[in-house]
């Protein structure tokens, strides 16, 4: 009979715990995995990269909605410097001057200076997160695909090649590691 919890958003899972690279693909659309995969692999760093794929014994059919005839409908394209537009450049996606939120919205009514445009390289994840919440929870009926976030940023290995340097050689000798290892007994004994 499935599960009761609610599904949780993997890629809100990443972006909020402030992944450098987040990105969501199709399996079908070969050009948009292909490109997603390259960029995740350049990426300086660990890569969270959600790829859509059917599954024909427990999920079949799951992601019709986004890999039929109709997905320009259902699919938002996200390319950093672009109008975030989907359906044929029809719809945008738009911020609430009040609340902040996302919406979608006919571009005709608001005008496409309004449609936000797609900046995946900004620091803050806040607006990514936003974004990959426009994906419906439970019943996909449109998509974010693209990059979301690819922020560039000392990796973890990098800085604890930096902290060993900087523990082995430092310019104080005093302060080095192997000095404190090395050095006059903390304890007297009487």
């Amino acid at each position: 009979m499935g599960s009761l919890d609610m599904p949780f958003n993997p890629l809100s899972l990443a972006l909020g715990a402030e992944a450098s690279f987040v990105a969501r693909a199709i399996d079908t659309d070969r050009a948009g995995l292909t490109e997603v995969l390259i960029a995740a692999a350049k990426h300086r760093g660990a890569s969270f990269v959600e790829i859509y794929q059917n599954c024909s014994i427990f999920n079949d059919g799951a992601y019709d909605a986004v890999k039929g005839k109709d997905s320009d409908d259902t699919l938002i394209r996200l390319v950093h410097g672009a109008p975030i537009t989907f359906a044929g450049g029809t719809k945008g996606v738009v911020r609430d001057g009040s609340t902040g939120e996302l919406f979608i919205a006919d571009v005709d009514e608001v005008g496409l200076d309004s449609v936000l445009v797609h900046d995946a390289h900004r620091q803050d994840p806040g607006l990514a997160f936003a974004l990959s919440r426009l994906t419906d929870p439970g019943v996909l009926r449109r998509a974010p695909i693209g990059i979301f976030r690819d922020v560039e940023r000392p990796t973890y290995d990098d800085l604890a090649r930096q902290q060993l340097a900087t523990a082995g050689h430092p310019d104080d000798p005093d302060a080095s590691m192997q000095a404190l290892l090395q050095g006059a007994e903390t304890w007297t004994v009487l």
